[in-house]
């Protein structure tokens, strides 16, 4: 399994976490605003963060696209 793979599921769990979400919604959510394409594309400077900082990261991520 790839690096990026692995960060991929570490950001899910994590916004799952911090959110109080459900597996299912969370990858749903991921989905539906193309977060696993953002965090593949940006996993060089991603990975180097901390999880609190990716969570605020993807939920501002996901609410630029809401207004779109």
């Amino acid at each position: 399994m790839s690096e990026i793979v692995k960060f991929k599921a570490f950001c899910l769990e994590r916004y799952k976490y911090a959110h109080n979400m459900k597996g299912r919604e969370t990858l749903r959510l991921f989905k539906q605003y193309g977060v696993m394409d953002y965090i593949g594309s940006f996993y060089d400077v991603l990975h180097t963060f901390g999880d609190r900082y990716i969570v605020a990261d993807i939920d501002e991520f996901i609410a630029a696209r809401q207004t779109v």
